[in-house]
């Protein structure tokens, strides 16, 4: 090792250099001749890993490989016999310069664990891309996971540079990073919580990327595109992106669509307000002149028949049509709504399907539709729905029914034009 050390010292010396000249010349020449063979090192292994690895990618069929080379990983690694020449070659080429050889030793140990911290970096990224690509963990907030690793990672990486820094020994640095945990707890708080909310929402498979989740308190209502370790990204329906924090998720209430996705319809709930002074019994000739409504004629006729029988059996006086039994017009009006249902394309008639009445109001009387659109996309959706309205309150006239709507100045207007209202 000596005869390395002073390779040029004695050369120099026989020039009438002075001593700490020649130790500066040689240096110098070794330090060039170093990094000359550094360099040539550096780019020969570099060219035979990328050789090898494109070899190896182009043969397989696994995509693994193929992202080890585009997150750099090959890359990264190739340096490493470079960094350990120079750990090796800074004693000799510094073994005069004692000072500077152990501020170089330092630096150098820092580079490495840099590099180290790098090439787990890559490593890390490549089991993000290629977890991404199986079926069973694409919906998995693998993000998460690998910024957790990452934390711990250069947090360590870190402490320890500092360790070769200060010389510290190894136990000792053990133990100071056990008396510095809860410093590191306080400082990734938010960090350590939203780890644990995305242990919690994976494991209780709450929200996968994909769903549609309704989150009011943050404004938020789309697809879930991204779930990290700090924040779940949603995508909305003005294309807009929302922020929550992953520890939200848990801590919050919100609405996931999922089961309605999986499920074999989109439920329809809405209803219209039937004024109340318009809802009355059937005469004979109401039920006669509702015949003409083909999807109900057969269950009037029925029902006119079974009504008859009931009343003539029981004696109705039928002077006043409220003795016995007797047809609604909002009742019919009801059994025509869940009939037109029932044969309507669109809708799943194997789910629960109904028309019902709800509770009276001061606007009116409630009638709810209650059914489940085969398309479950939005825009298939709201157009079943929409179209199934449209039928609907046009139909209503031919039962003798009005729908609610506050007045306006159009309605005082025909009112006063009738004598019933001064203005």
């Amino acid at each position: 090792m000596n005869k390395y050390q002073h390779f040029f010292y004695d050369y120099f010396k026989e020039l009438s250099f002075t001593d700490t000249s020649a130790k500066y010349m040689n240096m110098l020449l070794l330090f060039v001749i170093a990094l000359v063979g550094i360099f040539i090192v550096d780019l020969i292994v570099r060219t035979i890993l990328r050789f090898i690895s494109a070899r190896i990618a182009s043969t397989t069929k696994s995509n693994f490989d193929d992202l080890l080379i585009s997150n750099r990983v090959p890359a990264n690694t190739a340096h490493v016999p470079a960094l350990y020449l120079v750990h090796e070659s800074i004693p000799i080429v510094f073994h005069d310069f004692e000072n500077l050889h152990i501020i170089l030793e330092k630096i150098t140990t820092i580079i490495a664990i840099i590099l180290g911290l790098w090439i787990v970096r890559s490593l890390l990224n490549t089991l993000k891309s290629y977890f991404k690509t199986l079926p069973r963990l694409k919906d998995k907030p693998i993000d998460s996971y690998i910024q957790v690793f990452m934390i711990f990672a250069w947090s360590a990486g870190i402490l320890l540079a500092i360790a070769v820094v200060i010389e510290l020994s190894l136990t000792k640095f053990i133990a100071g990073f056990g008396t510095i945990s809860a410093i590191i707890l306080l400082i990734f708080k938010d960090t350590i919580l939203g780890f644990v909310a995305s242990i919690q929402v994976a494991i209780n498979d709450m929200v996968r990327i994909g769903d549609w989740i309704t989150f009011e308190k943050y404004g938020a209502d789309g697809d879930v595109i991204e779930i990290n370790l700090a924040t779940v990204k949603v995508q909305n329906w003005d294309n807009t992106i929302t922020t929550i924090p992953t520890y939200a998720m848990i801590s919050d209430s919100f609405k996931n669509w999922r089961g309605m996705t999986n499920s074999d319809g989109r439920r329809i709930k809405r209803h219209m307000l039937i004024k109340q002074n318009s809802i009355k019994y059937l005469t004979d000739e109401d039920i006669e002149r509702l015949k003409g409504i083909q999807i109900i004629e057969s269950y009037l006729t029925n029902m006119q028949q079974k009504i008859e029988q009931y009343n003539t059996a029981n004696n109705a006086d039928k002077s006043l049509l409220i003795n016995g039994r007797n047809l609604t017009n909002v009742g019919v009006f009801r059994k025509f709504i869940q009939t037109y249902l029932e044969q309507h394309s669109a809708i799943n008639d194997q789910m629960l399907l109904m028309a019902r009445q709800l509770q009276p109001t001061a606007e009116g009387i409630p009638i709810e539709i209650y059914c489940f659109s085969k398309d479950k996309r939005w825009q298939n959706y709201e157009y079943v729905m929409s179209d199934l309205f449209d039928h609907f309150l046009a139909a209503v006239p031919y039962f003798d029914l009005e729908i609610f709507e506050f007045p306006d100045n159009s309605t005082f207007k025909s009112l006063s034009n009738k004598g019933k209202v001064n203005l």
